[in-house]
């Protein structure tokens, strides 16, 4: 996965797989533990990220 962008220790990689998991180009955002994965238009296809209040 190539990286786009670290910053605050969020690391930013894009990826578009053939025939994959998630079937459109996306972007995972990692930070420590926790991951989110977000399609170019925004939705978010999975997230293990904490909620905030």
């Amino acid at each position: 996965m190539p990286t786009l962008s670290m910053f605050y220790g969020i690391i930013i990689r894009m990826q578009n797989e053939q025939g994959g998991k998630y079937h459109v180009p996306h972007l995972h955002a990692v930070y420590g533990e926790n991951e989110i994965v977000v399609s170019l238009d925004g939705e978010v296809l999975e997230s293990d990220f904490p909620k905030s209040n």
